[in-house]
């Protein structure tokens, strides 16, 4: 029965984990939740200020956990850019990574007959970041991913890719954030591909990766003040969510320590929603006769 306590099947303690885009909003309530349960998180982002801050109040909010956060400057809008950071990760004394959450990303959008002239820069950086990146710093991390961290015996000792999807990559937006919406239905189906490609080990003394996407719906942070320009506002969508609210960092939290932990070690190649229903919980209208 121990295996089955809360403090078993959500453990993350002692794992070492690295978050994209760690500085803010979602990126930084992850790392919050992953570091107050005791696991040690690097954090990558361009802004070295920002990356700074956030350190410094997540290693105080840590409550001591025996968790911690550092920082790792990166630039992850190219194939170098990625690779530099899984060179930087090893060389900050990490020989293994458990859980690497693919969440850095960007958003644009401008109406689609605009002759603004950044028709080709808005959708190359959003596809660059919000697509290149996960696969290509995926694929520079895997010797990292498939060191083990325990015992060949131990079921639950797979590491894990978490990829931030959202659910604008499962119904479009009525706004016009074309590359972003697109953006996430791609790391959706990266998520799926890469799952079946990671599932086993490939040689002995490795040790399987899952692959899972959180789906996430309207969580304010400074990228979702953007829907503001097209009167989107936190009042306007959480009255479009069935359970009726945004969603907190509690919730983005506790959906990647479930993946992250032994309680979703079975669990790979899923695209979960977590969005107060506004995806799931749809009715077909009735129309009268």
């Amino acid at each position: 029965m121990a295996s089955l306590c809360i403090d078993v099947l959500f453990r993350v303690a002692g794992k070492r984990a690295l978050v994209t885009g760690g500085g803010r909003g979602i990126g930084k309530m992850i790392a919050k939740g992953l570091v107050a349960n005791g696991a040690r998180v690097a954090i990558a982002s361009r802004d070295e200020k920002v990356l700074a801050a956030a350190v410094q109040e997540i290693n105080g909010d840590s409550n001591d956990s025996g968790g911690s956060c550092y920082a790792i400057p990166a630039n992850l809008s190219t194939r170098a850019g990625c690779e530099q950071l899984a060179a930087d990760y090893a060389a900050a004394g990490e020989s293994r990574c458990d859980i690497l959450v693919n969440n850095s990303g960007v958003s644009w959008g401008e109406p689609l007959e605009r002759e603004s002239g950044k028709l080709n820069w808005g959708w190359d950086r959003v596809l660059d970041l919000n697509v290149k990146a996960p696969f290509y710093l995926t694929r520079a991390m895997l010797s990292l991913l498939r060191h083990p961290s325990g015992s060949a015996e131990d079921v639950t000792d797979l590491a894990r890719v978490i990829n931030i999807g959202s659910i604008a990559g499962v119904l479009p937006q009525d706004v016009p954030t074309h590359a972003y919406d697109v953006s996430k239905a791609a790391i959706h189906h990266l998520t799926k591909k890469l799952s079946a490609d990671l599932a086993r080990p490939q040689a002995a003394g490795q040790r399987g990766v899952s692959v899972n996407a959180i789906a996430l719906g309207f969580v304010p942070t400074k990228m979702s003040k953007g829907l503001e320009a097209w009167g989107a506002d936190e009042k306007v969508l959480s009255a479009s969510v069935p359970l009726g609210r945004c969603g907190t960092e509690m919730d983005v939290a506790g959906a990647v320590l479930y993946l992250a932990s032994p309680a979703g070690s079975w669990l790979t190649g899923a695209i979960i929603p977590i969005d107060g229903g506004a995806t799931g919980a749809r009715l077909i209208p009735v129309m009268p006769e």
